[in-house]
């Protein structure tokens, strides 16, 4: 009598995809939002800076806009992720104006620049606006490096 035995390995093969920023409350918010809802299964997404301000409210109302719920987000300090080995870095403010983070690893890194909507000025629709164009060009990005990259 014959009997064939399988061995069936199942590795996690899920990326691992850190995205940083100065405080951690809006941008990188966004962008892990984002990156969440297109990368699904097949990625980890974690958010991080060297402060944390908490989640930006009007990051949490621009993304709920778009049918994506970013309100149990946390703000999350670097450090909490050095013992993580990520996949991909991705730093989402210039270093030439903003302290962006320095992040030690053997990820591939990647940096893309988006202006600070918490900085915008004028009237509640103006603010609003810069949220929305913000938010466009983070979700655009975002399709793009999942498309290219997982």
């Amino acid at each position: 009598m014959h009997h064939q035995y399988r061995l069936v390995i199942c590795l996690d093969m899920k990326k691992k995809i850190l995205i940083l920023c100065t405080g951690n409350s809006c941008r990188s918010q966004i962008a892990h939002g984002f990156l969440k809802d297109f990368a699904g299964e097949k990625a980890e997404i974690y958010s991080a800076g060297i402060e944390t301000h908490g989640v930006n409210p009007k990051a949490i109302e621009t993304m709920m806009e778009h049918g994506i719920d970013i309100s149990n987000h946390t703000s999350n300090h670097i450090d909490e992720y050095k013992n993580i080995d990520f996949d991909f870095v991705i730093t989402v403010c210039d270093n030439a104006k903003e302290n962006c983070p320095y992040f030690p690893t053997t990820a591939k890194i990647f940096h893309h620049n988006f202006s600070d909507p918490a900085k915008a000025q004028g009237t509640k629709e103006e603010i609003d606006g810069q949220f929305k164009i913000v938010r466009e060009e983070i979700k655009i990005y975002c399709k793009d490096f999942v498309d290219q990259n997982l």
